[in-house]
């Protein structure tokens, strides 16, 4: 007997955070506003952003004084983690009533193996509608045969999407979107592939780029990248999950540097990614650190124990280059490192297919 093609289900809840907020203060309706920071200070990060604020260029893990400087009138809501997790949870409850087999993929996403349903796409417009006009959660739906195809199709039509992504349609539907839209590619991988000529999903699994590529990422990853796009890796949902021990980021240099501010400016784009990663999971971090790495590959480490743990942005950058500007001996170097462990989850769990999220490097 021929085996039936997994049904995998990703639901994306869009803007969450904002959703929440709009529940709470329907004032907020219309208007661009921000979630995160301080509307006096400007300091802060910011962890979603209104559709509304977002026509303005205003997107997650952005400073919140860069929103400002995008447009000056964005409104502030405050950060309200118990108002998260009350809507997280009543979100994940109601999916747990369509299927056991479910996996939290973060605060605000979830995988449901719906193989056992006869009508998939009937299913996923009732759930869809019920979390927008019940539970006040615009969602997006993505419906393929393995995980990474599904979180794919979630992405293509935001909000309240519905996409049907099959392995026959991948050269389609995928293949002509801008190589940013490759997931789990790092924000510093991207820009550096388009200067390569490298411009969409297509173009990165051409033979004739495997080279140029190459020059910005291992073999292993670039093949795990491949596997996932034609339909060939994990489709199978499950609820245990490995914790990280840390998160981290680093940049190899084109030469050596020995200028304490230049170290520092280079740092500080890979605290923002690592910054990113905490929020998008709801992860905590206690110990920070840095790494230097010689020409000839002399490694220095330091590290550092916060009082509590934090996500907040500007705690971990200013911890981090303090401890630099402490230790640091002015050794010319070619790779900068930084990291966040000990880490403390909220309430989301972590799973093996995010796992390279966490670990990838530009």
């Amino acid at each position: 007997m021929k085996n039936k093609t997994k049904v995998i289900f990703h639901i994306d809840l869009n803007a969450f955070y904002a959703s929440c907020q709009l529940i709470e203060d329907p004032y907020l309706k219309g208007k661009a506003f921000i979630v995160g920071g301080s509307a006096v200070t400007k300091r802060g990060v910011v962890l979603t952003a209104s559709y509304e604020a977002r026509k303005y260029g205003i997107r997650s893990g952005m400073n919140v004084k860069d929103a400002f400087d995008l447009y000056p009138h964005v409104l502030v809501a405050p950060t309200t983690f118990d108002l998260y997790k009350k809507h997280s949870k009543r979100f994940f409850d109601y999916l747990k009533t369509w299927t056991p087999l479910m996996m939290k993929a973060s605060i605000d996403e979830a995988y449901l193996d719906m193989t056992h349903h006869d009508n998939p796409v009937e299913v996923a417009n009732i759930i869809q509608k019920t979390l927008y006009e019940d539970f006040q959660l615009p969602n997006s739906i993505g419906i393929a045969p393995t995980l990474f195809l599904a979180k794919m199709a979630s992405d293509i039509k935001k909000p309240l999407g519905i996409t049907i992504l099959r392995k026959r349609d991948v050269v389609d539907k995928l293949f002509p979107l801008p190589i940013d839209d490759l997931y789990g590619l790092g924000r510093k991988t991207y820009p550096k592939l388009i200067e390569e000529g490298i411009l969409t999903i297509g173009d990165f699994t051409l033979k004739k780029n495997h080279e140029k590529i190459l020059n910005y990422m291992s073999e292993e990853h670039y093949q795990s990248f491949l596997l996932h796009l034609y339909g060939n890796s994990t489709n199978i949902i499950d609820n245990e999950y490995v914790k990280p021990k840390s998160i981290s980021q680093e940049t190899t240099l084109n030469y050596d540097i020995d200028i304490e501010e230049m170290i520092i400016e280079f740092m500080e784009p890979l605290i923002d990614d690592i910054v990113e990663k905490l929020i998008k999971h709801q992860l905590f971090a206690k110990t920070i650190g840095y790494k230097l790495k010689t020409n000839t590959f002399k490694l220095q480490t330091k590290s550092y124990t916060l009082l509590k743990p934090t996500q907040d942005l500007n705690e971990i950058k200013e911890a981090i280059k303090d401890l630099f500007i402490k230790h640091y001996d002015h050794t010319p170097i070619r790779l900068i490192g930084v990291y966040v462990s000990n880490l403390d989850e909220d309430h989301t769990p972590f799973n093996l297919f995010t796992y390279h999220l966490f670990h990838q490097h530009p």
